[in-house]
């Protein structure tokens, strides 16, 4: 079958999980999961499960990519923050729905394969910084101080202060948080100032590991 086809059916079964957002099923139906996988591993692109990339990490399930996209209630003028680039292709669905995305990744080398798959699809609104992502956006170009959205594809033992100080009034943050091996998905909101916090289900990521000092 097509990897064409194969993306549509992903789309029906992530409708079928209760993704109802369409603006994130649209962005799984037009970006090519196989270019961000091992080639060995390119057949099982559109299975719903994460699959081992470079440097011994992984792409996470498409489920859990697009219940955490739709937490965020994506709008197409938002400025993003990813922490974690990984294979790059969280960032390519941020960057099929929104105006920017900014991403960063810890791993150089994972961050370079990334950048090179991202500009050969045609990405020309994505930002990167090769860092400690709980640091957030600094000594980066473009020079944004704060993010409409900002999401963590790695899960944190506590919210970084840094992150959170990020966000901009009305945005929203999606992280996963929790000691060990599963945490819980978070959502954030900044409202008046406050943050509110809500939580939607178990999840399990690698841990999100502070790297500056």
């Amino acid at each position: 079958m097509r990897f064409e086809d194969q993306r549509q059916l992903l789309v029906s079964e992530l409708r079928s999980d209760g993704i109802t957002d369409e603006a994130v099923l649209k962005a799984f139906g037009s970006v090519a999961r196989e270019h961000y996988v091992l080639p060995e591993y390119q057949i099982y692109a559109y299975r719903n499960k994460p699959l081992p990339i470079l440097d011994k990490q992984t792409i996470s399930q498409p489920l859990m990519i697009a219940l955490m996209l739709q937490h965020l209630e994506l709008m197409a003028d938002d400025i993003v923050l990813e922490i974690g680039t990984g294979s790059g292709y969280e960032a390519a669905l941020l960057a099929s729905i929104t105006k920017e995305v900014c991403t960063i990744e810890r791993i150089e080398s994972l961050s370079l394969s990334a950048q090179r798959v991202l500009r050969e699809d045609g990405f020309r609104n994505i930002y990167f910084r090769i860092g400690d992502g709980t640091s957030g956006w600094q000594k980066a170009y473009p020079p944004y101080k704060e993010f409409s959205r900002i999401i963590v594809s790695a899960g944190a033992d506590m919210i970084p202060e840094k992150l959170t100080a990020q966000l901009a009034e009305g945005g929203i943050m999606v992280i996963p948080v929790g000691p060990g091996t599963t945490q819980s998905l978070l959502k954030i909101t900044r409202q008046n100032g406050e943050l509110l916090y809500s939580e939607h289900g178990a999840c399990a990521f690698v841990p999100l590991i502070r790297t500056d000092t």
